[in-house]
Formats: C-alpha cells, structure tokens, sequence
C-alpha cells in the first residue's frame, strides 16, 4: 500500500510539472521560476548523460576526467565515461519524477562533478558553472518541498 502512495506521489509531481509547463503563461511568477529550473534541470543532464553514451554532440568527453578520477574508478576513462552517463541519464529521470528529491542528488552530483572539473587543465571555467547548476538544483528542490508544505 505504501509504495502504491509513494508511485502516485512521484507521478503526481511530474504530471503536475508537465501541466505547468503546458500552460506556463497562466500560472504565477513563482511557479514559471520552478517550473523553468524543473524542465531544464531535467533536460540539460538528460542532453549531457545521452552524449556521454553516443557521442552526438562531442566524443570527447574523456578529456574532462581528472586523472585522479580516471584512476579512483575502475576500467578505463571510456568506461568511466559510459557510467557518468548513466547516472547522469538516471539522476535527470529522477528530478524528473521526483524533483522534491531528484534536485538534491542532482546537486550533489553536479558538486561533484564540478570536483573532477577543477583537477582538468583549462576547464576551471566550466567548473564554476557546474557548481552553479548544482546550487541551482538544491533551490529548486527547496522550492518544491516548500510548495508541498503549503499544499499539506
């Protein structure tokens, strides 16, 4: 009976998301807020994760690995590659659903993501913008909790 709730609950929120986002122009400034950083922070890592396992947009996402992380994780950087991409891919279906809770691991991951940028050479820049997404991330689940506390 529980997880029933718990699935309603998750599909509930990215229902209502997706109903928001149907109808941005008539809901309030708040919520167009929330509402943008839920579809983006959903689909900049979808985007990212994909391109990491197919390689569209550049097959040369090894070049961002720190060797330090190359070497922390086990097989090669291409491997290391393959699963960042999937958790990546994971992590954006989890904001996706459940972006109460999706937000913060997708916070943390982009933290320490943004900790592998600053060990690779010439990347510093791209860092400092991962690190911005991240704290982005936490504002948005703070936001959506706060609207589940109203709504309660």
């Amino acid at each position: 009976m529980a997880s029933t709730h718990t699935w309603d609950h998750l599909t509930h929120d990215m229902r209502e998301e997706l109903n928001d986002l149907t109808h941005f122009s008539t809901i309030d400034a708040n919520r167009q807020g929330r509402v943008a950083l839920w579809a983006t922070l959903t689909a900049l890592p979808l985007v990212w994760g994909l391109d990491m396992l197919f390689g569209v947009l550049t097959d040369k996402w090894t070049s961002y690995l720190a060797v330090w992380a190359d070497n922390f994780l086990p097989g090669n950087a291409d491997d290391a590659v393959m699963w960042i991409g999937i958790i990546t891919v994971a992590i954006a279906a989890l904001v996706a659903f459940a972006p109460h809770f999706g937000g913060d691991v997708l916070g943390v991951w982009l933290c320490l993501l943004a900790i592998n940028l600053f060990s690779v050479d010439g990347v510093a820049h791209l860092a400092v913008g991962m690190l911005a997404l991240g704290f982005c991330s936490f504002a948005m689940a703070r936001m959506v909790r706060g609207d589940h506390i109203r709504e309660a």
